[in-house]
This record gives structure tokens, C-alpha cells and sequence, in this order.
């Protein structure tokens, strides 16, 4: 007789909804509905906030997940975080060829999309960190589902800092324009932030 499987067991929970098991597909989608969240987020830029929220971006992509889970060839965690990924991504690049024209139309109106490959944006603010200091290991959501439900449990401002800071790869300049805060409050707000997330992983906060 097959144990009954944890939680957070995501290889088992996959085999078991496979089988036909219609409480462990519930509990796989559930599970990942707070990591989707933070998925979606990173993708919404602050002109698509006016016409989209990232929790409809997360209601499609578990539609379509349901819908083509049949469709799903992996076995692993890792394999079924980035399928589910890759679906919120691509409809959040859907919503932007949707709404390219409209945007062009409010070129003087909108904030433009901000492009990931470009070096030299305009004032050369401070660039997104790249040296991994323990703290930024672990907001780099190596191990994305159970830190995802650890965000989860972070007051608000704490969850935003996170997403823009180390989802998102901002620069602490924009990260503070982003939150209506100067860019020294911001920078204090992450460091309060990583340690709560520490905590909440059950870790023992680093300098």
C-alpha cells in the first residue's frame, strides 16, 4: 500500500495526480498558487499593473495547467516549477503583443517597458547586484517552492522589496521609485526583509 505522500512532496504528488488521484492534484496546484504568485508579480511591469493583475495572470496559467496537465512530461520539482513558469510567462508576453499598440498610442503617458538586456539605462542607476552574499543566496529562490511559501508569510512591503530586489534583479533606485521610498529606506527595508525570510526558513540570519 503507497504511503500517504507529504504535503510538499511534488514528485509524489505528480505520480499520485498521474494515477488519477483527484485530492493530490488539488494539493499539487494549491501548493504552487503562492510561488505562481510571486512568478507573476516579477513579470508585471508598472504599466501593465493599470491593466492587469498578477493574480489573473496566476488564475490563467493554473487554468491551463489543469487543462494540459496531460501535456506535462516531467517528474521532478524543479521540471514542474519551470513548466508552470514558463505558462505565466508566456501569456504575460501574450498581454504585451496585446497591448503593444496601446502602448505605443501612451508613449507620453505610460511608463515604457523596461528591457532586462539593456546595459545603459538612462542615468545609469546603481545595477542589480551580483556578488552572492549569503543573503542574497537565499532570496534567489534556489529552492523556489519552499521559499515561495516562506515569502508568503512575510508582511507585504517585506514580500515587495524581495520580488524587485531579487526576482525582478532591480537596482535599489528603482526598487525605491517602485515603492515610493527613498533609495536609503528601501535598502534597509531588504536587509529587514532577507532576515524575516531567514527566520521564516527556519535559518540562522547572516550579516
Amino acid at each position: 500500500m503507497d504511503r500517504e505522500p507529504s504535503t510538499t512532496d511534488v514528485s509524489e504528488l505528480l505520480r499520485r495526480a498521474r494515477q488519477g488521484d483527484t485530492a493530490c492534484r488539488d494539493a499539487l496546484f494549491g501548493l504552487c498558487r503562492s510561488y505562481l504568485g510571486f512568478v507573476a508579480r516579477a513579470q508585471v511591469e508598472t504599466w501593465m499593473r493599470r491593466k492587469v493583475d498578477a493574480s489573473d495572470l496566476v488564475q490563467q496559467a493554473l487554468l491551463e495547467a489543469h487543462r494540459g496537465f496531460g501535456q506535462f512530461q516531467g517528474e521532478t520539482e524543479k521540471e514542474w516549477l519551470a513548466w508552470l513558469r514558463a505558462i505565466v510567462r508566456h501569456n504575460a508576453a501574450d498581454f504585451v503583443r496585446r497591448y503593444r499598440g496601446t502602448l505605443k498610442r501612451k508613449a507620453q503617458r505610460e511608463v515604457p517597458l523596461r528591457n532586462p538586456a539593456d546595459t545603459h539605462p538612462v542615468g545609469a542607476p546603481e545595477p542589480a547586484a551580483r556578488d552572492a552574499t549569503p543573503s542574497q543566496e537565499v532570496a534567489r529562490l534556489e529552492d523556489e517552492l519552499r521559499v515561495s511559501l516562506a515569502l508568503e508569510r512575510l508582511a507585504p512591503d517585506h514580500q515587495e522589496v524581495i520580488v524587485l530586489r531579487n526576482l525582478e534583479r532591480l537596482p535599489f533606485a528603482e526598487v525605491a521609485e517602485r515603492m515610493g521610498r527613498s533609495r536609503p529606506a528601501v535598502q534597509m527595508l531588504w536587509m529587514r526583509a532577507v532576515k524575516k525570510l531567514q527566520e521564516a526558513l527556519g535559518e540562522e540570519p547572516k550579516a
